[in-house]
Parts: structure tokens; C-alpha cells; sequence
């Protein structure tokens, strides 16, 4: 079969384009594997120039004893499905010298060769509505060149057909049909309806024939960043394995904590020292920065590979996820559907809800989930609920570059240069230089997000505290009621009480007469009560006031401190 060129705009590496069919040569791989090939998901080269490589290929040989004809496994970007997929194309290619050395080389599988189609739609930009043909075009007419099809059919539906018959024919195998990122061009034109229609209408011919042409098939195996409710292929294949959300595969793509430790001493010992850590302070982190998902009820604890790997060959720890692209349809399904952030971050679902996604009015829950933004935190079995969150810091630092712009729009100061005075200035105990900033914050939002009740107003707070990297937290019970915001910092506890259309005054003495700072008073450090005022009819905190607790705890108003 031909390959299509690997491409990706964020490749270190570009790799020379090869034709798969012409290599006949036995591959010699290297015994010793070292370096991170980032960005390589051809699993040949991979294994040829003797990069680490985490051995995923139990999981191919969980496919191959399922005895499934249509597996569909959904993760979000850059989590290694394309490689995974490439494994599983050099397996049922026969070739076993590639393997050498893995799981997959011990077991009595049989390594016969078969037919393998490889479809990768990862590589298009479909900016156009033809951009499928052309991607098609290539490979269809290799693929026909090869199985001896003389008679082109006059659609790409129909030729795919004629090519999986053929295969079969030829070869005397069932046809293996391999579809990287089945929904790219779906997931590319979500705001543009026109060619959206384009391609679903197209897609759904090309994937009926895994239906009709079911007697020609070994294996379908689709991978994608959602399952695509609205796609034949879902409704049409009844025997279709949706491995996505599978116990039994819940490691597949990714990295566990014992693969980090097993495969990735070395980078993290080189990172620590960078760092001026020790190996465990450098370990904690990386499970701070890309630590959390999790894919199924009883799946383990993963590690984000594109950041974990990034972090190894750079020895250094950034948000290289984030930088790889933000998904638009994320924040304009938040803004359409004025969301209520803290409580979607935060949020309790059935299975179910997160399974099929109508990418044109998309729940934003499910695509939240289906992005990779929100992960299962944890699975109520009893009451067949999942409580989603936010995976890690990394993510929840990409989540505030998606919602800041919308949220905030001030004419001073730009909305980063806002939040690192905000930052700053509650680490420095400034409490009246901060609210100052929140002032600015909430006079600079979108007039049409909705700020008309508590819970909104508290919503937004939510986004410029927790989102930001804070140590915050919202609802705070204690036994004479809940606070609405404590923000602590290093050297200061802050207690706020937010009021909507009532008075600063107000606030403060709530906090004072229920004594919400005494379970703080004995962890040493100052704490800072803040009562504020925010008016429906101004849409921003109108006053606020802020009294101290020093030492002994006597509260004084920061505007008339005691003197020294």
C-alpha cells in the first residue's frame, strides 16, 4: 500500500517521504533505545533510528483476540492514536523484525501478512470543500494501481469499494482498513456549514462501505477526537466495539505513571537536575503539569505523552500542549451557551452523555471531554455518574487563554498584563491594589455575557482566580455557613464575601459575625477580610471594604491601621 506523506505543522523533524510497498529490506533496529523522537507517529521510523518508544503493543494484541471486525477508539489530540494505529498497520503487514524486543515479539500470534488500507485524513487542511478528493485521489490511485482495478469507478465511494474487493481478490486476505482522525475534516469546518455538509455527506458515502463491504474485512479500526453522532458510520455498523471508553483499554494511548518511571528515569533525572530538584520533586511536577486523565471507570491515572515528552528532551517544564493549538469550538460553545464555568469544570454526568457528540450544537460537557479539557475524575458505580474536572495545571492554564479574551476586554491594560498585576498583588498583601484590578476586570466584560444573578457573578470571579493558577477556592462550608472565595498565597489568607446589589458593609460583617477566618487563625499566616459590592445596574464592584487580622487577631480597617 502507499503511504501519505506524514505531516504535521508542529514536527521537529521532518522525515523523508517513502513508499511503503517498495521496503523489502529487513529493518535492523537498534538494541539500545534513547532521544524522543517528538512529533514522529510512523512507528517503522520510530523504531528505526532507536527512539524511546513505550510499548503500547498488548493493546494490539488485545484487538487482534477480540475477534471484532469495527473497533472505534476516540482520545483527544496529541495523545498517540496515529502511532498506536501505525503499530497496528506493521503488524498485520507481517512485520515482525520491527518488533523485536516488545511485548507483542513474545506472544504466538500469527504474524501472516494482509492487505492493509491505510487512511490517514490527519494530514489535510480541508479548508476547501474538494480538499477530501484530493486527499483520496492519491491514495485511491495507488491503491488501484496495485490490487489491479482497470475500471474506475465514477465516485470515491464506489472506488473505495472496487479497491476493498480487489484487495481481497488479489491476495485472497480480508482487507485490514486503518482510518486515522476519521472526523478531521468535520472537526476543521465547524463553523462553516457549508462545506461541514460537504464533508459529512462524503464521509458517510466512503464509511458505508465497511457495511456493505463487510464479507472483504478483517478489521476496521477508526481512530477521532469524538465519536461523530450524526455519522452513518455509527448508526449503520451494529456490531461496532467502541473501545473508548473500555476498562480493559483505558492505558492505551498515553502514559502511566509506571511507564513514566520505567521507560523515562533518565529525562526526569536530567530534569531535576536542571531544576535544581531532586528526582521526586522533578516527578511531582510533571504530575502537577500533565498528570490526571483518565478514560475510563477503572482506568489509571495518565500523563499527557506530547507535554511529558516535550518535557524530557527539553528538560524543561512548559505548556506544550497548549501551544500545539487552541480548539475554537471549545470557547464559542462556551459563549453561546453561557455556560456556567465553575459548575461545567466541575460537573457529574452519566457515561452516556459523554459518547456521541453533535459537533454543530455540541453539549459542552461531552466536547469539553472529548478535547481533552475535562477528564473522569472519579465513577460513582452506585449511581452510574462520572465527575469530571479539569486534568491538570497545564490544561487549566489553556482553558484561561481560551475564556479570557471573551471574558474580559479593558481598555487600560491587556487582559495577561491585568491578570499578573491581579497575581502580584494579592502575593504582596495588597488587597485594595487587587480589587482595584477586579474592578477593572468586571467593568471590561462582554456586555452580553449575563452577570444577572450571584451565581454568575461568583462565576466569573471563579474564572479570574482558579483559572489563573491560584490556590482558590469557591463555597467554602464551614460551620456557620459557606464562604464564597478563600484565596491563600504564601505568606496570606484572603477571605472574600461577594455581594450582589447589597452593600460592602454588608459582606464584611457577614464575615465577622460568622467568624469565617477561624479555621485559619493557627496556620500563621495574615489574615485579609474582603467585603465587596458588585451593582446589577453598572455591571461592576461599586466599593468594597477590607479589614486585617495582625497577630493577636484583633481586625482593623485597612484604611485607619493601628499605629506603630
Amino acid at each position: 500500500m502507499a503511504c501519505a506523506e506524514l505531516h504535521t505543522p508542529y514536527f521537529f523533524v521532518k522525515f523523508a517521504k517513502y513508499n511503503c510497498r517498495k521496503i523489502k529490506d529487513m529493518d535492523t533496529i537498534p538494541t539500545k533505545m534513547e532521544g524522543y523522537a517528538i512529533g514522529q507517529q510512523d512507528f517503522r521510523q520510530l523504531r528505526k533510528i532507536g527512539a524511546i518508544y513505550v510499548d503500547k503493543t498488548i493493546f494490539i494484541e488485545k484487538v487482534i483476540k477480540s475477534k471484532s471486525q469495527y473497533v472505534f477508539l476516540a482520545r483527544p489530540r496529541r495523545f498517540g492514536k496515529s502511532l498506536f494505529l501505525s503499530a497496528l498497520r506493521y503488524f498485520f503487514e507481517g512485520r515482525r523484525e520491527l518488533f523485536k524486543g516488545l511485548y507483542i515479539d513474545s506472544t504466538d500470534l500469527n504474524w501472516e501478512a494482509y492487505p492493509v488500507l491505510y487512511l490517514d485524513l490527519n494530514t489535510g487542511n480541508y479548508d476547501e470543500g474538494k480538499s477530501l478528493d484530493s486527499t483520496l485521489e492519491s491514495l485511491f490511485r495507488d491503491w488501484e494501481r496495485e490490487y489491479g482495478v482497470t475500471e474506475i469507478a465514477p465516485d470515491q465511494s464506489q472506488r473505495f469499494r472496487k479497491i476493498i474487493e480487489a484487495a481481497h481478490n488479489k491476495t485472497g486476505k480480508e482487507v485490514v482498513i486503518l482510518v486515522d482522525e476519521y472526523d478531521k475534516p468535520l472537526v476543521r469546518n465547524i463553523n462553516k456549514s457549508k462545506n461541514f455538509e460537504i464533508y459529512r455527506s462524503a464521509l458517510a458515502s466512503l464509511y458505508s462501505n465497511f457495511k456493505s463491504s463487510a464479507e472483504h474485512i478483517r478489521l476496521v479500526f477508526l481512530t477521532g477526537v469524538s465519536r461523530f453522532s450524526k455519522l452513518s458510520v455509527f448508526s449503520d455498523l451494529n456490531n461496532l466495539e467502541d473501545i473508548t471508553f473500555s476498562n480493559e483499554y483505558a492505558d492505551i494511548c498515553g502514559i502511566t505513571e509506571k511507564e513514566l518511571t520505567e521507560y523515562l528515569k533518565d529525562g526526569i533525572s536530567k530534569l531535576a537536575m536542571k531544576a535544581s530538584l531532586d528526582y521526586n520533586g522533578a516527578l511531582r511536577k510533571l504530575k502537577r503539569s500533565y498528570d490526571g486523565y483518565r478514560f475510563a471507570e477503572e482506568g489509571s491515572d495518565i500523563y499527557n505523552p506530547w507535554s511529558l515528552l516535550n518535557a524530557m528532551k527539553r528538560s524543561e517544564i512548559e505548556d506544550y500542549w497548549n501551544e500545539t493549538g487552541i480548539p475554537t469550538v471549545v470557547g464559542d460553545s462556551l459563549k453561546r451557551t453561557n455556560a456556567d464555568l465553575e459548575a461545567t469544570f466541575n460537573s457529574y454526568c452519566k457515561p452516556s452523555d459523554l459518547k456521541g457528540l453533535d459537533l454543530l450544537n455540541p453539549n459542552p460537557t461531552a466536547l469539553l471531554y472529548q478535547t481533552g479539557y475535562l477528564t473522569i475524575k472519579k465513577y460513582i458505580k452506585r449511581l452510574n455518574q462520572i465527575r469530571l474536572g479539569i486534568p491538570n495545571s497545564e490544561v487549566k492554564r489553556g482553558l484561561y487563554d481560551i475564556l479570557l479574551p471573551f471574558y474580559v476586554a479593558c481598555k487600560s491594560v491587556t487582559p495577561n498584563q491585568l491578570v499578573l498585576n491581579l497575581v502580584r498583588y494579592f502575593y504582596e498583601g495588597d488587597a485594595d491594589k487587587a480589587m482595584k484590578e477586579l474592578q477593572a476586570y468586571f467593568a471590561g466584560i462582554d456586555y452580553k455575557m449575563k452577570i444577572e444573578n450571584e451565581n454568575n457573578f461568583h462565576n466569573a470571579f471563579y474564572l479570574l482566580t482558579d483559572l489563573i493558577g491560584l490556590d482558590s477556592e469557591t463555597e467554602v462550608h464551614t460551620s456557620d455557613g459557606s464562604i464564597d472565595l478563600k484565596i491563600a498565597t504564601d505568606d496570606y489568607i484572603y477571605i472574600i464575601e461577594l455581594k450582589y446589589d447589597h452593600s460592602a458593609e454588608d459582606a464584611l460583617r457577614q464575615i465577622e459575625e460568622k467568624e469565617y477566618y477561624k479555621p485559619w487563625q493557627s496556620k500563621g499566616k495574615e489574615i485579609i477580610l474582603v467585603g465587596a459590592a458588585f451593582s446589577s445596574k453598572t455591571r461592576r464592584i461599586e466599593t468594597w471594604k477590607i479589614k486585617k487580622l495582625i497577630q493577636d487577631y484583633i481586625a482593623y480597617d485597612e484604611t485607619d491601621p493601628p499605629k506603630k
